[in-house]
């Protein structure tokens, strides 16, 4: 009996030890200083990424929230709500927010950035949301912004290609009927902006292309000359590579939808890349490569990197051919909610030796049943296919670690950790 439980005793040590080496039941290590740190939030309801920058300033990037009455949400072909429906996804967001913003600093955001105006980037209007003391409904990153301040607010403004604050352009069928209701939500969006304005001293600028210094260290940025944001692209405005100049893809009066005026930025540290697009696509309607989409425009400007979202959450109108060649990253992070994301094509595309060599690892925020019936074996190339996904940069850039964290966890526990990877 002694030899059985002494044995039993030693299974269980090992267990324990196995458990800690697999990350399971750790949490995530403390920001420090020098650290870059991107979380890719899951809530089910869309894209949110919260950043702390080396000297602990603080961004946002997105804000989902679809409607909770809307029929495509409610369907087994869309996400749930995670980690449970205690509170909205936006009030998740946040609490993500508290528990890893940096100790000891400010509760507060000291950017925020909306890649466009879709429910699942920013926020969509329904008979559920609760209204605020301004005067305008809880949804998305004015939910967000409520209960955490922000300091600046950028997204890709109102006035271009077609001036969303005009009653014509509003009365368009395309807006009047618009299932999702993207008009209505802004002027929820605008009403907030003034009183947050007033209230907190909220800053509103649309994103300004071709500037590396709108958004920038706020605290010590002497000590992080190598760190930077580059504006890639906002409204079909393309950064031309050189100072801050740019080139438009489309003219005044000419709106292409809202996912081709999606804002776009790379974050550069030390030799670390990283770049994210909103939902840019590259690929037209019949399957092929469009060499004037905006994928064929920004690639060659963002160049090669480390780490790279998939555009438009993997759908098959994204990831062209010419794109994953030319910023060929060893790292990339989709933020899903659907069963349409990945497209099987865009699978084949963006795993191809072919278009570039060497190995790259995919995470997904979430990867739905159906999406498995359909494509089957092939999404076993994903490193992990649900949780948060945490990007850690160390060494000024030289090295970096992604951890996947509990999704369906109030306390977001260390799932698994891969890494060290080293920076090009």
């Amino acid at each position: 009996m002694y030899f059985n439980l002494k044995k039993l005793g030693f299974f269980l040590l090992l267990f324990f030890m196995i458990q800690i080496s697999n990350g399971q039941d750790q949490k995530l290590p403390e920001w420090q200083p020098g650290f870059l740190d991107i979380h890719h939030i899951n809530t089910g309801r869309g894209d949110a990424a919260f950043m702390v920058f080396p000297d602990g300033t603080t961004m946002l990037v997105d804000a989902g929230d679809m409607s909770e009455t809307h029929p495509r949400t409610t369907s087994s072909r869309n996400a749930k709500l995670v980690p449970n429906r205690s509170k909205t996804a936006p009030q998740w967001i946040v609490d993500y927010i508290d528990q890893f913003l940096p100790k000891k600093q400010e509760r507060r955001l000291d950017y925020a950035l909306i890649t466009h105006y879709h429910d699942d980037h920013f926020g969509e209007m329904d008979s559920l949301r609760k209204i605020a003391s301004g005067g305008y409904q809880l949804t998305g990153v004015l939910e967000v912004g409520t209960l955490i301040p922000i300091k600046k607010l950028i997204d890709r403004g109102f006035d271009f290609p077609i001036n969303l604050k005009d009653a014509e352009v509003q009365s368009q069928e395309r807006f009047s009927k618009d299932s999702y209701g993207m008009i209505p939500t802004l002027k929820e969006y605008w009403n907030f902006i003034t009183y947050q304005s007033e209230k907190v001293g909220l800053e509103n600028e649309a994103l300004q292309v071709g500037s590396n210094n709108q958004i920038a260290l706020k605290h010590h940025p002497k000590d992080y000359p190598k760190f930077s944001v580059q504006n890639i692209a906002s409204n079909g405005n393309i950064w031309t590579g050189y100072d801050n100049s740019f080139y438009p893809l489309f003219k005044e009066g000419e709106y292409p939808g809202e996912n081709p005026l999606s804002n776009a930025i790379r974050i550069d540290f030390g030799k670390f890349n990283y770049y994210t697009g909103g939902d840019i696509a590259g690929i037209n309607g019949f399957g092929q490569t469009d060499i004037d989409a905006l994928e064929s425009h920004v690639a060659p400007v963002v160049g090669p990197v480390d780490i790279a979202t998939l555009n438009h959450h993997g759908n098959r109108d994204s990831q062209n051919p010419f794109y994953v060649r030319t910023i060929r990253p060893k790292v990339w992070i989709q933020q899903n909610w659907t069963a349409d994301h990945p497209g099987e094509e865009v699978l084949r595309r963006i795993t191809s030796k072919k278009l570039y060599p060497g190995d790259r690892d995919i995470f997904s925020t979430i990867m739905l049943q159906g999406t498995k019936d359909v494509i089957g074996g092939r999404l076993n190339q994903y490193k992990s296919q649900n949780g948060h996904i945490v990007v850690r940069v160390y060494d000024n850039g030289d090295t970096y670690d992604v951890y996947v964290l509990d999704d369906t966890s109030e306390e977001r526990e260390i799932i698994s950790k891969h890494g060290p990877y080293k920076a090009r």
